[in-house]
């Protein structure tokens, strides 16, 4: 997600505190807020695909591996 839409996330809001959204706005700011909350999973999920642990036998184990590499919801 880049900087300008994550700025007009913070612009709706504020927005939204001080004099309230139109019904376009409204949707346009659920829009951005749900592709906002996918750009965070999809990281998080990279990062957790990422790691490495070691089981108690010594082994290493990936947990993208081991859990299967999820891209989707």
């Amino acid at each position: 997600m880049d900087e300008q839409k994550i700025a007009r996330i913070n612009a709706l809001y504020r927005k939204s505190k001080a004099e309230g959204l139109t019904d376009a706005e409204k949707r346009e700011q659920k829009v951005l807020r749900q592709e906002y909350l996918e750009a965070i999973r999809g990281n998080l999920r990279s990062q957790l695909n990422n790691i490495d642990i070691q089981e108690k036998d010594g082994s290493i184990t990936n947990l993208g591996q081991r859990y299967g590499e999820k891209t989707g919801h």
